[in-house]
């Protein structure tokens, strides 16, 4: 990749004030978390949430101290904490919490890594004598977004720790609310834009290169799914209807016992949510938050099918005209008007609480408040390049066994709702903030 010239000063000094915020934020997600519990494993598949504080400076360490020639704060450290998991073959990590350092030794190391990359970084200007992708601002990018990133990642684990093991820090939920009636929306047929063209601003491997893609004319759900429709899917005895499911989805339901989404909880015969803080009574008009092969089965239930990649693009940023918007309401800068995002909530929302989010095609709550689900398998476009410092950013997950999701959740930044981002997940994971619609046709 070719790299753009030096940064000027004022803009390499807005990042790392970006990052400073960024730390603030990750550090704000561990006070929630009692001092005790740092050593559990909230869910089975991930890291004990002790790795994720050492993690997120080792990152930025090893992106960053390389391209500045710096010597190593703790290199066994550095190694320990530099990757983490996404086990795709139901292999479940063994460690025991007496095979971690200690909290203190963790958060001196965490403090020590700061403090030199901070010099590395200090003075307000870029530093010219280090790697290009540093001297150009590409390694601060990423190691905001990354950081951001594990924002959400904290988030979604610490909603599976115990409640008692968290510090309360509950918000006003709209249980009450109504969920609007379902109802489709016809998108006219015109192209999709996906990608980005190189050079023009920072973006992760896979959002390169812009790629133009046509899209017949479709019909799209105008609200996500609810969780009153869903239970209406699983009161049908959608989980035990095996034509619903593909060969491996249906494996993987029957293998783990999964009878419900992760999120929901049965007592005394009636359906509670998990929310952050507390188990609330099922609000039917927040969004249901599932696995891709629970958003297949209830699609294919409904006779319809998940959106691909083009088409979710079409219904969010497309227009009559044939030009295409920054966001799926327009010009705008993200703000709480346009929908549930940026951290200002721990929990979803109702589908119909941002009407001026809508696109032009009047489709809903695509940005934030969940990410969605497309059928699009994980791969990359026409012209793609690796990170050559980060090589395996995206093409380790090009294997056909993750899916593309877009829009966001409550807990994702505003800088990640630019229309290019892309996520991916494996298939069978249950515990992200992840949300979908249907489309026919």
């Amino acid at each position: 990749m070719v790299s753009p010239v030096q940064v000027p000063t004022l803009e390499f000094a807005s990042l790392r004030t970006r990052l400073a915020k960024a730390r603030a934020q990750t550090d704000f997600l561990f006070h929630q978390v009692l001092p005790s519990a740092l050593y559990d494993r909230p869910i089975p598949e991930r890291h004990r949430l002790i790795f994720y504080l050492g993690h997120l400076e080792a990152f930025d360490w090893n992106l960053m101290a390389s391209g500045a020639n710096a010597p190593s704060v703790h290199p066994e450290f550095n190694k320990l904490f530099a990757f983490g998991i996404d086990p795709v073959d139901s292999q479940l990590p063994s460690d025991q919490p007496e095979d971690w350092p200690s909290e203190t030794q963790v958060r001196s190391y965490c403090t020590r890594v700061r403090s030199a990359l901070d010099g590395i970084l200090a003075s307000g200007s870029t530093p010219a004598n280090g790697s290009p992708e540093l001297v150009d601002g590409t390694l601060l990018n990423v190691a905001i977004e990354h950081r951001l990133m594990h924002a959400e990642t904290l988030a979604y684990l610490l909603h599976q720790l115990s409640f008692d093991k968290k510090i309360e820090g509950g918000e006003p939920h709209e249980v009450s609310a109504e969920a609007p009636s379902p109802r489709t929306v016809t998108i006219p047929m015109g192209d999709a834009t996906l990608g980005m063209p190189r050079g023009r601003s920072f973006g992760w491997d896979n959002e390169f290169e812009e790629c133009g893609v046509p899209v017949p004319e479709f019909r799209a759900d105008a609200f996500p799914v609810t969780n009153a429709q869903f239970l209406e899917f699983l009161r049908a005895g959608g989980y035990n209807e095996r034509s619903l499911w593909s060969d491996e989805d249906w494996k993987w339901k029957t293998e783990s016992g999964t009878t419900h989404p992760a999120f929901w909880t049965e007592r005394s015969g009636k359906w509670n949510l998990r929310a952050m803080f507390a188990e609330i009574p099922l609000p039917a008009a927040w969004p249901v938050y599932v696995s891709h092969a629970e958003a297949s089965a209830f699609a294919r239930w409904a006779r319809k099918r998940l959106p691909t990649e083009a088409q979710w693009h079409r219904m969010a940023y497309g227009t009559s005209q044939g030009t295409e918007l920054l966001y799926p309401w327009g010009g705008e800068p993200p703000s709480s008007r346009f929908g549930n995002f940026d951290f200002r909530r721990w929990d979803p929302s109702p589908v119909q609480a941002h009407p001026d989010g809508r696109s032009e095609f009047g489709v809903a709550d695509l940005a934030g408040n969940g990410w969605e689900w497309t059928s699009t398998p994980f791969a990359p476009f026409p012209g793609f390049e690796p990170f050559s410092f980060y090589p395996g950013y995206s093409a380790n997950f090009f294997d056909g066994q993750h899916y593309v999701m877009k829009g966001g959740s409550p807990r994702t930044a505003a800088c990640m709702l630019r229309r290019t981002f892309r996520n991916w997940f494996q298939p069978h994971y249950p515990y992200i903030y992840a949300k979908f619609r249907c489309v026919e046709g």
